[in-house]
């Protein structure tokens, strides 16, 4: 049985399997080895400058001929940078006082200090991928608006949006956009909207009730994601109505992942409910897995600082949290198909894994008596 769907003519591969473009995670060798393997790899550009992601590109390009796409965020909170004079001064008191607490515990200057402006990096960045002629472009909490997807296609430019809400959806998909990554909200990570939700559970819809509304609802192939981390999940996609699906944290835990090996290790020891939902680590609501920062913050009370603003305050926390190897201070964005993942294969034996289990369920499946 055959695995192809419409979207792998839509995007020019093999098998209907993505490699999301995280942040960190997303470097040209992940994305190289997916694609190779027939899926599409992602690149993460998310606050790289213009000649950063060129640098990747040419990357990916050096290692693959296959196609693959590159990942920005378009939140409206990042385009253009917030003025950081605009956030009251008792908001950042509030939240440095907390991390001045969590410095003094890790030995750590304090500071009082107002965090500094986000970089202005985004339509630069934009600008590289369709100088570029990047094959995809992978957008994340953003709406691209038909300008940008008229100017994407044409340079020969596919462009893909990720989206947690029918009404989401409906939006981007009047603006041209090729296909749809439809994120339930088991998925690792940001959650896919560009406008700030009040709490945790507005518009928290799982995958298995989202995919099929969303499917219902436009006329553009539809990817899955959240939750999918084997050939079953892929199948169960399918049979939703999707003709794809996308996956964050089974890649996570790869060889040619980016991120340090003890961070690999949290992936492999952790089940579906160590992970939690918090806006503490980035101003906006995300999938991590609970540790000491993520569970101390949010149980001060305090206020968060806007989009990535807040991890920016935060950084030097990270960075030494990173320095240590210390999972308890260093956010790890995790989704529950964690409790899926049990080994650390090369990324292109993941996609071929997933395609040979799912060719054995749909083997099964096509065996049951009608």
């Amino acid at each position: 049985m055959t695995l192809r769907t419409p979207l792998c003519d839509v995007l020019g591969i093999e098998v209907p399997i993505l490699q999301s473009g995280m942040g960190g995670v997303a470097g040209p060798e992940l994305v190289a080895e997916v694609s190779k393997a027939g899926g599409l790899g992602i690149l993460a550009g998310l606050e790289l400058s213009p000649d950063k992601i060129r640098e990747g590109i040419r990357a990916v390009r050096r290692l693959t001929d296959r196609p693959f796409g590159v990942n920005l965020w378009l939140h409206t909170e990042m385009r253009p940078p917030l003025d950081m004079t605009t956030i009251p001064e008792g908001q950042v008191r509030a939240v440095q006082d907390v991390l001045n607490g969590f410095r003094q515990r890790l030995g750590l200057p304090t500071t009082q200090a107002r965090p500094a402006s986000l970089p202005d990096v985004i339509d630069a960045g934009i600008e590289v991928i369709l100088e570029e002629r990047v094959p995809v472009f992978s957008i994340a909490l953003g709406d691209p608006g038909a300008d940008l997807v008229r100017r994407c296609h044409a340079r020969g430019t596919k462009v893909i949006a990720m989206i947690g809400s029918v009404d989401d959806a409906r939006t981007v998909a009047a603006g041209g956009v090729d296909a749809l990554v439809a994120q339930g909200t088991e998925a690792g990570g940001h959650r896919s909207s560009w406008v700030r939700k009040p709490s945790r559970d507005d518009g928290a819809i799982s995958t298995i009730a989202l995919i099929p509304q969303v499917v219902d609802a436009v006329r553009i192939p539809v990817i899955a994601a959240g939750g999918i981390a084997d050939g079953r999940g892929l199948v169960a996609a399918l049979a939703l109505g999707a003709q794809g699906v996308m996956l964050g944290t089974r890649f996570v835990a790869t060889r040619e992942s980016a991120v340090p090996e003890f961070r690999k290790k949290a992936v492999l020891e952790a089940e579906s409910d160590a992970t939690t939902i918090t806006q503490s680590v980035t101003g906006l609501w995300a999938r991590y897995l609970r540790n000491t920062f993520v569970a101390d913050y949010d149980a001060s009370g305090a206020p968060v600082l806007p989009a990535l603003v807040q991890s920016h305050a935060a950084g030097d926390i990270f960075r030494d949290a990173a320095r240590r190897q210390d999972p308890g201070w260093l956010p790890m964005a995790t989704g529950q198909s964690a409790g899926l993942i049990r080994d650390v294969p090369g990324a292109g034996e993941v996609v071929a894994s997933i395609v040979r289990e799912a060719r054995a369920v749909l083997d099964v499946l096509a065996r049951v008596p009608r």
